[in-house]
């Protein structure tokens, strides 16, 4: 199969020739970072994913990015000889992996079955917990030696991952071809999903697919706490970005902060069958005074609620609030349904107020709306 060379400039493939020489004599203008990929429900580092940088001869970055590197090498007929580097060299720190963590490493399918690749690979006799992240799909002609390479390195303990899923029908059709453990989201997929309800079905929908044929999702490309919000909502079980970490030296840890967040928001999202997780902070007072526009509740000395403070709102109302008496207060493991009909049942004139969500003291903890309940409600139904 022909490869064109990847356009860049005045670059020619004698260029290419002379850079890849060098790095195949002074495999050190080769260097590996590990990003750490993590568990997105228990807050901690599941594996890591091996990624190359170049260098130039004088110690330099290289000015070209490691993508075009492997479609430069892979053009010029050496695609092969160049992932085995990477692949030999992520072997000899395989090791030195922190415990309960896998190590991605990336090889392309079309060239897996060359015995410059397959060979490092085959002559391990143990290669768990090594991922072989396929990161292309790029036409194979004959599938039949790459499943059977496949099967050969899954006997010696690899794993196999699919990246760019949801990309495409071609990916789809890669996931039927090789069965992976690990299903990688397309980065166009993960951006911005939590405000994208086509994303979120398509990732329900992968998950739902993944789960069938024994696979883990893992999101991609996660920028912001909205995104990945959304996939803990989701039960996607790994995640992976700069949000969470950048690649460096091995083995770098989840930074504490990031790590409490993490898990405080996992909590958040396994408590949406409950009304704690519908819960606002709301003003807590003693003597019934709040902000302009706040939403408060009165407590006694105990912390228990007593009153809600609701804001005027319409046009011809005077300022503050109106002191209404808490219709409904409910513990924060209630179930949305069973708060859903104590709310019908409450008079007309209470219906709509604010729910009170005390803790196991009958202290108030905060307020649900009346409405995000119903949403949410709805939102199951719908799912």
């Amino acid at each position: 199969m022909s490869v064109s060379l990847p356009a860049r400039g005045d670059v020619t493939a004698s260029d290419w020739d002379d850079r890849l020489a060098a790095v195949f004599a002074d495999p050190s203008l080769l260097r590996l970072v590990f990003q750490p990929i993590v568990d997105l429900q228990r807050g901690a580092i599941a594996g890591y994913e091996t990624l190359a940088r170049f260098s130039t001869p004088d110690g330099r970055r290289s000015e070209h990015p490691p993508d075009l590197w492997f479609a430069a090498a892979d053009a010029v007929g050496r695609g092969a000889e160049l992932e085995a580097v990477v692949v030999r060299e992520a072997l000899a720190v395989l090791p030195t992996l922190p415990p309960d963590c896998f190590l991605t490493v990336n090889v392309s399918p079309h060239l897996l079955t060359q015995p410059e690749l397959s060979e490092p690979l085959l002559a391990v006799d143990d290669l768990a917990p090594l991922v072989l992240e396929l990161t292309e799909h790029q036409a194979v002609g004959d599938l039949r030696p790459l499943v059977d390479l496949r099967d050969r390195l899954r006997a010696r303990g690899a794993l196999l991952a699919l990246d760019d899923a949801g990309s495409g029908y071609s990916g789809l059709q890669q996931i039927t071809q090789f069965r992976p453990q690990l299903i990688k989201l397309d980065r166009a997929l993960v951006c911005g999903v939590d405000g994208d309800e086509v994303k979120l079905a398509l990732v329900e929908m992968l998950g739902e697919f993944g789960g069938r044929i024994d696979a883990w999702l893992l999101a991609e490309g996660i920028e912001t706490w909205g995104e990945l919000q959304a996939f803990q909502r989701l039960r996607v079980p790994l995640g992976q970005g700069w949000l969470l970490g950048r690649p460096g030296p091995p083995w770098a840890q989840l930074d504490p902060a990031v790590r409490d967040r993490l898990r405080h928001q996992a909590a958040q999202a396994l408590l949406t069958d409950h009304v704690a997780g519908l819960a606002e902070p709301v003003l807590v007072v003693r003597d019934g005074e709040t902000p302009p526009g706040a939403l408060g509740v009165e407590v006694d000395e105990f912390g228990h609620p007593r009153w809600l403070l609701v804001p005027h709102r319409r046009g011809d109302d005077p300022p503050g609030h109106r002191r209404a008496p808490v219709s409904l207060r409910v513990p924060a493991s209630a179930g949305l349904s069973e708060v859903a009909h104590r709310v019908a049942a409450r008079p007309e004139e209470t219906r709509f107020d604010p729910v009170v969500c005390v803790d196991a003291h009958g202290a108030a903890l905060g307020i649900v709306r009346v409405e995000r309940l119903l949403l949410q409600l709805a939102a199951a139904r719908a799912g």
